[in-house]
């Protein structure tokens, strides 16, 4: 991600975000790892603010991907210190290191993706992260927006299917939000394409209508819960 954000100036907005630039995508992910890193180093079993933390942000945006790129080395370290079993406060529902460090892989490499996608580079996600990536999403967006999605028709269904590696996810929706699972099933509506596409689908970072995934039944469907995500 700091490569790509080298390669371009500051202000070159950012698509996929709205309303922001590149210095201000690599602000956002350098304090997020920074809080982390504070979070799992302290054993924190308190929310901490972010605005209360020295986060040595560079006068110049200029410098900030270089700053971007010397917090992840303590963000690993005190993660690898820590194991995936250490308790601390969490967002999530598992309060614990290892939630963070699935956090932190997938909040960047989204990220990385925004900056590479804004300097038009084209994104390259290991599968199987790629599918955990999903996973997760699914997971956390149960806690992050269950209002808005339990909006969607209750009983209707989306399929997602990967056609490069074992990985299928079906999502129902109901009135308290929805329930997912891993396999096969019929939807009322379903996506075929490869996992890394399917992990920025959910995350509104390309459209239903991209011409690199299949789609099958109701797109308008596909469309709604893509809107109703919001991460």
């Amino acid at each position: 991600m700091a490569s790509a954000a080298e390669e371009a100036d500051p202000a070159t907005p950012v698509s996929t975000c709205p309303g922001w630039t590149l210095a201000k995508l690599v602000k956002h992910t350098g304090i997020v790892h920074r809080w982390a890193t504070q979070i799992v180093a302290t054993r924190s079993s308190e929310w901490i603010a972010q605005r209360d933390l020295d986060v040595g942000l560079p006068d110049q945006e200029a410098a900030y991907p270089g700053w971007l790129a010397a917090g992840a080395a303590p963000l690993c370290s005190v993660l690898r210190e820590a194991g995936p079993d250490t308790a601390v406060w969490a967002w999530g529902a598992e309060q614990n290191s290892g939630w963070w460090a699935r956090r932190m892989l997938h909040e960047t490499t989204v990220h990385r993706v925004d900056a590479e996608l804004a300097i038009g580079a084209k994104p390259q996600l290991a599968p199987e992260a790629a599918a955990d990536g999903i996973d997760e999403l699914l997971s956390i967006l149960a806690i992050r927006n269950a209002a808005g999605l339990s909006e969607l028709p209750a009983g209707e269904s989306v399929h997602l299917h990967a056609t490069d590696s074992d990985g299928e996810w079906l999502i129902t929706f109901g009135p308290g939000g929805y329930a997912w699972q891993r396999g096969h099933a019929k939807a009322t509506a379903a996506v075929r394409a490869p996992v890394a596409l399917l992990l920025l689908l959910g995350y509104g970072r390309i459209r239903p209508g991209d011409e690199r995934l299949t789609l099958f039944g109701d797109a308008s469907l596909l469309s709604a819960w893509q809107e109703k995500m919001a991460f």
